[in-house]
């Protein structure tokens, strides 16, 4: 064989493998895409009690409809702000866990923006934490100030302060119901982390029942609007966990590596998504902006997570 011929043959070979990871990349029925991220649940009091006692909506409803992760990890710092941007980031780092910092890379929002040319509303976090209205921008000199995502957090948006979940809920579902609804959000629950830090057991197990019910209440919505349906891919997950019972002040705090704070959940539910598939396989928090970009067929160097392929293998 000439080298002549043989360049147009692998020429050939290429164009075909082109073509099918192009085939591949086009297969993804999912145009939208939400993060819902219940704040500092202990996996114990949810996925681990085999009896659901207070996640019934989660269980018995939405994971017979997905795809869930029983080995799911934070591996970076436990804390809500570094938790929060690594789900965005795709990178774990050590950031101020009161909003006084910005994350070091740009997120997979700003990619978004940038990349599609698309307005800061098509991108957009709304969270019960004022503090991560930081997640909103980044102290890269290259993407600072730039690409930014909406920003709805706190009370009233102010960006300060906590306010209660049951209003971020009403600026979520008035948005998800909308006739141009974001192609990508991220929704922060908080009532769950405050009153484990409050020491309170009863009122933390009602706010893991009020976060199951409000999974439910997006669930339906994204059904309900004709944009959404059967075109969202919905990640429900958590930003750490809590000490493991007897480890410290048990669950009243997080913050270091014991089981309790790495231990997490992810459950995933979309037209692309298995259903009723349960992954033992471990995956972690980074992995999910990085799957997303894949599965917009978005670039995003800077993400350092996995593609969660293992999450599609019933569908090949």
């Amino acid at each position: 064989m000439t080298r002549l011929t043989m360049g147009f043959c692998l020429l050939m070979m290429g164009m075909d493998f082109a073509g099918l990871s192009q085939e591949k990349r086009l297969q993804y029925q999912s145009e939208y895409f939400v993060i819902l991220v219940i704040d500092g649940p202990r996996y114990t009091e949810t996925y681990g009690d085999t009896a659901c006692t207070y996640i019934p909506n989660l269980c018995n409803t939405l994971m017979p409809q997905g795809t869930f992760f029983s080995n799911f990890r934070n591996n970076g710092p436990t804390y809500t702000v570094p938790g929060h941007a690594a789900l965005m980031t795709g990178i774990y780092q050590r950031i101020s866990n009161v909003g006084e910092g910005l994350p070091r890379n740009p997120s997979l929002f700003q990619y978004y923006i940038k990349e599609r040319n698309a307005l800061s509303s098509d991108a957009q976090i709304i969270a019960s934490k004022g503090k991560l209205n930081v997640l909103s921008n980044t102290k890269n000199k290259h993407w600072k100030n730039k690409f930014r995502p909406y920003s709805y957090c706190g009370p009233n948006g102010n960006g300060t302060h906590y306010g209660p979940d049951r209003e971020t809920m009403v600026k979520v579902k008035e948005t998800l119901s909308g006739n141009e609804p974001p192609h990508l959000m991220l929704v922060n629950l908080l009532g769950v982390d405050v009153n484990g830090h409050g020491n309170d057991w009863k009122k933390y197990l009602d706010n893991i029942k009020y976060t199951d019910a409000y999974a439910l209440e997006i669930w339906n919505v994204l059904q309900a609007n004709p944009r959404l349906k059967d075109k969202t891919t919905l990640f429900i997950t958590n930003d750490h966990g809590r000490h493991t019972e007897g480890h410290k002040n048990g669950f009243v705090n997080h913050g270091d590596g014991c089981d309790g704070c790495r231990h997490i959940s992810l459950l995933v539910l979309g037209p692309d998504i298995p259903k009723n598939q349960k992954i033992s396989t471990e995956a972690e928090m980074i992995d999910i902006p990085v799957t997303i970009a894949e599965m917009m067929h978005l670039g995003f160097p800077t993400g350092k997570g996995r593609f969660l392929s293992e999450m599609f293998s019933e569908k090949k």
